[in-house]
Protein backbone atom coordinates (compact mmCIF):
# COMPACT_ATOMS: atom_id res chain seq x y z
CA UNK A 1 0.00 0.00 0.00
CA UNK A 2 1.57 3.48 -0.91
CA UNK A 3 0.87 6.29 1.68
CA UNK A 4 -1.89 9.17 0.31
CA UNK A 5 -0.91 12.72 2.23
CA UNK A 6 -3.33 14.91 4.10
CA UNK A 7 -2.70 17.96 4.76
CA UNK A 8 -3.35 18.44 8.81
CA UNK A 9 -2.68 21.09 11.64
CA UNK A 10 -1.20 20.73 15.16
CA UNK A 11 -4.36 21.14 17.41
CA UNK A 12 -4.23 23.14 20.63
CA UNK A 13 -0.78 24.29 20.22
CA UNK A 14 0.33 28.01 21.32
CA UNK A 15 2.38 29.50 18.48
CA UNK A 16 4.59 32.54 19.17
CA UNK A 17 6.45 34.89 15.80
CA UNK A 18 9.87 34.79 17.61
CA UNK A 19 13.41 35.07 15.88
CA UNK A 20 15.50 31.77 15.17
CA UNK A 21 18.05 32.72 17.81
CA UNK A 22 15.69 34.06 20.47
CA UNK A 23 14.19 30.16 19.93
CA UNK A 24 17.21 28.31 20.40
CA UNK A 25 17.57 30.50 23.79
CA UNK A 26 14.43 29.97 25.21
CA UNK A 27 14.53 25.83 23.87
CA UNK A 28 17.81 26.03 26.03
CA UNK A 29 16.39 27.27 29.16
CA UNK A 30 12.78 26.04 29.31
CA UNK A 31 11.34 23.14 31.04
CA UNK A 32 9.11 22.46 27.69
CA UNK A 33 9.15 22.08 24.49
CA UNK A 34 8.96 24.14 21.51
CA UNK A 35 9.08 23.55 18.11
CA UNK A 36 10.70 26.26 15.40
CA UNK A 37 9.24 26.49 11.83
CA UNK A 38 9.80 29.66 9.61
CA UNK A 39 9.62 32.32 12.57
CA UNK A 40 6.96 30.55 14.70
CA UNK A 41 7.49 28.86 18.16
CA UNK A 42 5.17 26.69 18.70
CA UNK A 43 4.59 25.15 22.26
CA UNK A 44 3.87 21.30 22.03
CA UNK A 45 1.57 19.48 24.29
CA UNK A 46 3.18 17.44 27.22
CA UNK A 47 2.80 13.90 27.18
CA UNK A 48 1.19 10.81 29.59
CA UNK A 49 2.91 8.40 31.92
CA UNK A 50 1.38 5.76 28.92
CA UNK A 51 3.13 8.08 26.50
CA UNK A 52 6.63 7.91 28.08
CA UNK A 53 6.32 4.15 29.30
CA UNK A 54 5.76 3.11 25.52
CA UNK A 55 8.27 5.55 24.34
CA UNK A 56 11.06 4.28 27.13
CA UNK A 57 10.02 0.70 26.24
CA UNK A 58 10.77 1.00 22.71
CA UNK A 59 14.34 3.14 23.57
CA UNK A 60 15.45 0.01 26.07
CA UNK A 61 14.22 -2.75 24.12
CA UNK A 62 16.16 -1.30 20.93
CA UNK A 63 19.12 -0.39 22.94
CA UNK A 64 19.69 -3.60 23.98
CA UNK A 65 19.23 -4.90 19.97
CA UNK A 66 21.88 -2.58 18.70
CA UNK A 67 24.27 -1.99 21.54
CA UNK A 68 26.58 -3.45 19.50
CA UNK A 69 26.28 -1.99 16.37
CA UNK A 70 26.66 0.90 15.34
CA UNK A 71 23.54 2.60 15.39
CA UNK A 72 23.17 5.69 17.67
CA UNK A 73 19.94 6.08 19.84
CA UNK A 74 18.64 9.46 21.08
CA UNK A 75 15.79 10.54 22.95
CA UNK A 76 13.29 13.61 22.96
CA UNK A 77 15.72 15.91 24.38
CA UNK A 78 17.96 16.52 20.95
CA UNK A 79 16.63 18.51 18.12
CA UNK A 80 16.16 17.42 14.62
CA UNK A 81 16.96 20.11 12.56
CA UNK A 82 14.66 19.97 9.02
CA UNK A 83 16.92 22.22 6.71
CA UNK A 84 14.32 22.69 3.80
CA UNK A 85 11.41 23.24 6.50
CA UNK A 86 13.80 25.25 8.51
CA UNK A 87 12.46 24.04 11.23
CA UNK A 88 13.42 22.57 14.27
CA UNK A 89 11.07 19.73 16.29
CA UNK A 90 11.79 16.43 18.56
CA UNK A 91 10.72 13.06 17.88
CA UNK A 92 10.04 10.77 20.43
CA UNK A 93 12.97 8.43 19.48
CA UNK A 94 15.48 8.63 16.63
CA UNK A 95 18.26 6.40 15.49
CA UNK A 96 21.54 7.36 13.55
CA UNK A 97 22.98 5.56 11.41
CA UNK A 98 27.03 5.43 12.64
CA UNK A 99 27.94 9.36 13.68
CA UNK A 100 25.33 11.96 14.13
CA UNK A 101 25.53 14.99 11.65
CA UNK A 102 25.06 18.11 13.43
CA UNK A 103 23.93 21.86 12.68
CA UNK A 104 27.09 23.62 12.05
CA UNK A 105 28.68 24.08 15.24
CA UNK A 106 25.43 23.20 17.04
CA UNK A 107 25.79 20.46 19.20
CA UNK A 108 21.58 19.82 19.86
CA UNK A 109 20.39 19.67 16.22
CA UNK A 110 20.91 16.75 14.26
CA UNK A 111 20.51 16.18 10.67
CA UNK A 112 20.60 12.86 10.14
CA UNK A 113 17.89 10.13 11.94
CA UNK A 114 17.75 7.05 10.00
CA UNK A 115 14.48 5.70 11.74
CA UNK A 116 12.06 7.86 13.68
CA UNK A 117 9.70 6.89 16.09
CA UNK A 118 6.30 8.87 17.57
CA UNK A 119 4.01 7.72 20.12
CA UNK A 120 0.67 9.21 19.17
CA UNK A 121 -1.02 11.65 21.28
CA UNK A 122 -4.80 13.21 20.42
CA UNK A 123 -3.25 16.85 20.41
CA UNK A 124 -0.44 15.95 17.99
CA UNK A 125 -1.67 12.41 16.16
CA UNK A 126 -2.90 14.26 12.57
CA UNK A 127 0.28 16.33 12.40
CA UNK A 128 2.52 13.04 12.99
CA UNK A 129 1.07 11.42 10.19
CA UNK A 130 1.11 14.15 7.96
CA UNK A 131 2.99 17.47 7.91
CA UNK A 132 5.34 16.17 10.31
CA UNK A 133 5.86 12.92 8.62
CA UNK A 134 6.30 15.22 5.03
CA UNK A 135 9.10 17.14 6.83
CA UNK A 136 10.73 14.16 7.80
CA UNK A 137 11.00 12.84 4.18
CA UNK A 138 12.68 16.22 3.34
CA UNK A 139 16.00 14.50 4.85
CA UNK A 140 18.09 12.46 3.01
CA UNK A 141 19.12 9.62 5.66
CA UNK A 142 15.90 9.11 6.85
CA UNK A 143 14.10 5.49 5.35
CA UNK A 144 11.67 4.32 8.69
CA UNK A 145 8.65 5.84 10.91
CA UNK A 146 6.58 3.83 13.38
CA UNK A 147 3.84 5.54 14.48
CA UNK A 148 2.92 3.80 18.01
CA UNK A 149 -0.94 4.16 19.26
CA UNK A 150 -0.96 4.80 23.02
CA UNK A 151 -4.70 4.06 23.38
CA UNK A 152 -4.59 0.21 21.70
CA UNK A 153 -2.32 -1.95 20.26
CA UNK A 154 -2.01 -0.41 16.83
CA UNK A 155 1.09 0.41 14.90
CA UNK A 156 1.63 1.83 11.25
CA UNK A 157 5.12 1.11 10.53
CA UNK A 158 6.24 3.06 7.37
CA UNK A 159 9.44 2.24 5.14
CA UNK A 160 11.27 3.82 1.92
CA UNK A 161 11.37 1.17 -0.96
CA UNK A 162 14.51 0.87 -1.93
CA UNK A 163 16.32 3.20 -4.37
CA UNK A 164 12.66 4.82 -4.63
CA UNK A 165 10.49 7.78 -3.16
CA UNK A 166 7.95 5.62 -2.71
CA UNK A 167 7.14 4.82 1.06
CA UNK A 168 5.01 1.47 2.03
CA UNK A 169 2.90 0.83 5.02
CA UNK A 170 2.93 -2.07 7.06
CA UNK A 171 0.07 -1.95 10.16
CA UNK A 172 0.09 -4.17 12.88
CA UNK A 173 -3.05 -4.79 15.58
CA UNK A 174 -2.19 -7.95 17.50
CA UNK A 175 -0.08 -8.06 20.75
CA UNK A 176 1.20 -11.52 19.38
CA UNK A 177 2.68 -9.70 16.03
CA UNK A 178 6.99 -8.75 15.70
CA UNK A 179 7.51 -5.50 13.36
CA UNK A 180 10.85 -6.35 11.38
CA UNK A 181 12.37 -3.04 11.21
CA UNK A 182 13.60 -2.96 7.75
CA UNK A 183 16.58 0.14 8.70
CA UNK A 184 17.92 -1.81 11.62
CA UNK A 185 17.37 -5.49 10.28
CA UNK A 186 16.12 -6.20 14.43
CA UNK A 187 12.80 -7.29 15.12
CA UNK A 188 10.77 -5.33 17.49
CA UNK A 189 7.77 -7.33 19.49
CA UNK A 190 4.43 -5.72 19.95
CA UNK A 191 4.38 -7.68 23.71
CA UNK A 192 7.92 -5.53 24.00
CA UNK A 193 6.51 -1.84 22.97
CA UNK A 194 3.90 -2.44 25.56
CA UNK A 195 4.63 -4.18 28.53
CA UNK A 196 3.41 -3.49 31.30
CA UNK A 197 1.05 -0.75 29.62
CA UNK A 198 -2.89 -0.84 30.90
CA UNK A 199 -5.47 -0.19 28.04
CA UNK A 200 -7.80 0.08 30.87
CA UNK A 201 -6.57 3.01 32.23
CA UNK A 202 -5.67 4.67 28.86
CA UNK A 203 -9.27 4.52 28.76
CA UNK A 204 -10.31 5.48 31.56
CA UNK A 205 -7.99 8.91 31.16
CA UNK A 206 -8.73 9.68 27.58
Amino acid sequence: MIIAQEKPTIATVTKTPVTLEAYRAIAENSQERYEYCHGEMILMPGGTATHSAIAINISVFLGFLLRDRDFRLYNSDLRLWIPEYNCGTYTDLMVVNHEPEFNGDRKDEILNPLFIVEVLSPATEAYDRGDKFRKYRSLPSFCEYLLVSQTEPYIEQYFRLAQSDRWQLQTYDQLSQIILLESLNVELPLLEIYRRVSFAAVSQIG
